[in-house]
């Protein structure tokens, strides 16, 4: 993958995916959205937390900027082409541009989005998708999009409301202004922050940490996390009656 401009990688129980092109600030393109979303299909079991990280000063500029300028790289038309067909089949590009987001999501691991210097557009959905944000002090993240024209469409959205609220939400998107590390703390947008040079060991130990709990566990709570928003108060006791059984047979099952 590295010809996309991509490092993916597993490890035991730890998958790592790395945005490999710090000469444009690890800007994406569909391919490497393609990739992802193969990757995120292809992974072993076995893999209980993923490291989102980018190479270089930069976690990504976001969407490859000659892409949205009308140029055509490597393969890949312009973004604004796609206006120029069915409504049908815009639907069905844009759901293959998310599946390489949306797998991050999965409860059956933790996945960890460590951020430095800019995080923007598709990158700063990127850090959307992961459960948790590990932040360096000078990163900053802007949601581009609506300053040109177009809407966050890569999954971000629904995540960057559940994190800091409706009119926070809507005030960093139509503005598209910076966020700024101790911001997105304070938002609860960033769940550590930490100095640029303590980023990469503060993940390492946050990995760690996440690999300390039986598997089973952590999938069931994160199930539980996922839905609790959406569920009634009920609805949700009866998902933690249910998720508790499957963890007793579990163990009960281990001890024979």
């Amino acid at each position: 993958m590295t010809d996309l401009g991509l490092r993916l990688t597993v490890d035991g129980p730890v998958a790592r995916v790395v945005l490999d092109r710090p000469e444009v600030r690890n800007a994406q393109t569909p391919a490497m959205w393609r990739a992802l979303a193969e990757f995120g299909a292809a992974l072993p079991s076995e893999v209980r937390v993923i490291v989102v990280s980018g190479e270089g000063p930069s976690f990504s500029a976001g969407l490859d900027r000659r892409l949205i300028m009308g140029e055509t790289i490597e393969g890949e038309e312009p973004l604004l082409a796609l206006g120029a067909r069915p409504a049908s089949e815009v639907h069905a590009a844009i759901a293959g541009f998310q599946e390489g987001f949306s797998w991050l999501r999965r409860p059956e691991f933790v996945s960890i989005a460590a951020v430095q210097g800019h995080a923007i557009g598709a990158g700063f959905q990127l850090a959307l998708a992961c459960d948790l944000r590990v932040v360096a002090t000078d990163a900053k993240f802007s949601m581009r999009e609506p300053a040109l024209g177009l809407v966050p469409d890569l999954g971000g959205t629904q995540p960057l409301v559940q994190l800091v609220g409706y009119s926070r939400a809507l005030e960093i998107c139509t503005t598209s202004r910076w966020v700024e590390a101790g911001e997105a703390r304070e938002f609860g947008l960033a769940n550590i922050v930490v100095p640029a040079e303590e980023l990469a060991g503060t993940v390492k130990d946050l990995s760690e940490a996440l690999l300390g709990p039986l598997p089973g566990a952590i999938r069931e709570t994160k199930a539980l996390l996922l839905g609790a928003a959406d569920a009634s108060y009920e609805e949700q006791l009866k998902a933690e009656r249910e998720a508790q059984a499957r963890r007793l047979t579990e163990l009960l099952g281990s001890l024979g």
